[in-house]
């Protein structure tokens, strides 16, 4: 199994082209698991007001870039906020 950093940084190299699961994993390892797992989304939450959710959808094993964006946005602004965790 992959570390979620070295996945981070994989994510962040080529975010066009992300797997779902390894997107799920570096998402559970900054903010822990998903409140909604069924159906094709996964739904997560921020420990933000204002913008408290995030979904991951899976579409055939991949997820869409624009949700790859919004999880590396998340990630960078709890890392500015809280300082890297490496």
């Amino acid at each position: 199994m992959t570390k979620p950093v070295v996945l981070l940084d994989k994510i962040r190299s080529h975010p066009a082209d992300v797997r779902c699961s390894d997107l799920c994993r570096v998402w559970d390892y900054f903010f822990g698991p998903a409140r909604q797992t069924g159906g094709s989304h996964r739904v997560y939450r921020t420990p933000w007001a204002g913008d408290p959710r995030v979904n991951i959808q899976n579409v055939h094993g991949k997820a869409k870039a624009y949700q790859v964006r919004q999880i590396l946005k998340a990630i960078d602004r709890m890392e500015m906020k809280y300082g890297a965790d490496e």
